[in-house]
């Protein structure tokens, strides 16, 4: 196994660029995703790293490898498509050991890496069956299947749950982390679904418009975004955002208000702010509480019961929205007057170029 490097890595088509200098390093055996929405270009730069995108400049390297010209068979690396690609003439066997026959590996070595992938997988006893036979979740693992039997250096996966039910991508996630926890391997792994991101990655890189807007462990990107971006996707349900003003600063707090909140201190950092400063306060929908004396005061438009929790959404005075997540089953009504709180600590602030006050 080996690690990834990217050095100002860009992509162009013509005039426009997708890509646009990536810096990235990927150790060996971490899991790492590229997360973002549509078009940000995370998919694009998981081509390039497989060799099936040109690369427009910039380095990438694999282990001590720069692979900027280097044929996609010969870069050490395995990919996963969002369609499984399987023949469905040929069985499970078959289609697991297809490339190793294409190479020439000897059968009895073909057949031992063969079986070794299914046990690995817990498909040993489909192993006879055609693709028309199975679920899409087990499809799925015949196509990581024919992924492990080449040892790769890198694993890389593109979107490869986005055709299962709900059910089957939370099973087959688990399968895929378990996997990586299994063979140490190294595995790039591309969503737009962030609950993925969060649940797999030791690392994830967040795109947009083909620029890295953060990379950190979920934990760090949850807790701290870098900018309004990426607190506005990472976490379900996303972060609420309250505009504000500055109303005093002090050493390591600012007070704020605005329209929809109440005068309130809250950490702000080694952050340069100013009284007057405009400014945007976040906070997690999960940390919103019922109170007497809250800092947000608005009107129940809807309440979602979920038995363990309840999502309320609550228009405020300058007509916006936020949604709070109270635990068990809230006795809250469509129209009703509704006051919440938070802890000052919970609250992230953001400058008037969305970047975060730290």
């Amino acid at each position: 196994m080996a690690g990834l490097e990217l050095k100002e890595l860009r992509k162009s088509y013509g005039e426009v660029e997708v890509i646009k200098g990536v810096d990235l390093n990927v150790s060996h055996g971490e899991f790492v995703v590229f997360v973002g929405p549509s078009g940000c270009g995370k998919s694009t730069l998981l081509r390039m790293i497989a060799g099936l995108e040109d690369i427009t400049g910039g380095e990438l390297w694999i282990g001590e490898k720069l692979c900027n010209a280097v044929e996609p068979r010969d870069r050490g690396i395995a990919m996963v498509f969002q369609n499984y690609a399987l023949y469905p003439h040929m069985t499970v066997y078959d289609n697991i050991g297809f490339g190793l026959k294409l190479a020439r590996t000897p059968k009895e070595v073909r057949d031992t890496k063969i079986r070794e992938a299914a046990r690995i997988l817990k498909m040993e006893d489909l192993l006879q069956r055609k693709p028309g036979q199975l679920s899409g979740g087990q499809r799925q693992r015949v196509a990581i299947g024919r992924a492990i039997v080449r040892q790769p250096e890198v694993f890389l996966f593109d979107e490869p749950l986005s055709n299962l039910d709900a059910a089957l991508r939370v099973d087959t996630r688990m399968e895929i982390a378990k996997l990586h926890q299994d063979l140490g391997a190294t595995m790039i792994y591309v969503t737009h679904d962030q609950v993925e991101a969060m649940t797999l990655a030791d690392k994830i890189v967040v795109l947009n418009g083909g620029v890295v807007q953060q990379v950190g462990s979920p934990i760090e990107l949850y807790q701290r975004p870098a900018n309004l971006f990426v607190a506005g996707f990472i976490g379900s349900p996303k972060m609420n955002l309250l505009n504000a003003k500055i109303d005093a600063v002090g050493s390591n707090s600012v007070t704020v208000s605005g329209q929809d909140v109440a005068l309130i201190e809250v950490p702000a950092g080694s952050a340069e702010l100013r009284v007057g400063d405009a400014i945007t306060i976040g906070v997690r929908p999960q940390v919103l509480a019922l109170r007497d004396n809250g800092s947000l005061v608005g009107t129940v438009v809807l309440v979602e019961r979920l038995g363990s929790e309840t999502n309320v959404s609550v228009e405020l005075p300058s007509g916006a929205s936020i949604l709070a997540v109270l635990d068990g089953d809230q006795p809250l009504r469509q129209g009703e007057a509704i006051t919440f709180g938070f802890a000052p600590g919970d609250a992230i602030l953001f400058d008037a170029n969305g970047r975060a006050c730290r």
